[in-house]
């Protein structure tokens, strides 16, 4: 598994997860859920990782501005906001991660 730079402040995504965008905002499960449940957002992708229940999703929820759904492999499920100008490149991290794989 590859290993990445921590920050020292903040809030990071799971290790398991092969990027860790700059600048995260954890949300509470019910404004996550919430927010990427409305019609006005939109699913980017999912992907699995290999060997274990890790999944992570990606919500387009404004033009601007992501949700990350993580869920862990006993089924609880973390919300994370972010900038899609800070994200939109880790995506192709995640697509050419080995651990890891799109689903549909």
């Amino acid at each position: 598994m590859a290993t990445r730079e921590r920050h020292a402040v903040g809030t990071t995504l799971p290790g398991v997860v092969p990027f860790d965008p700059p600048a995260l905002t954890r949300l509470s499960w019910e404004l996550g859920s919430r927010v990427i449940d409305d019609e006005a957002s939109a699913r980017v992708g999912r992907w699995e990782c290999v060997g274990s229940s890790w999944s992570l999703s990606v919500f387009r929820v404004t033009s601007e501005t992501v949700v990350v759904r993580v869920r862990t492999p006993i089924g609880r499920q973390r919300f994370y906001g972010a900038a899609w100008m800070d994200l939109e490149s880790d995506l192709s991290k995640l697509d050419a991660a080995p651990s890891w794989e799109r689903s549909r």
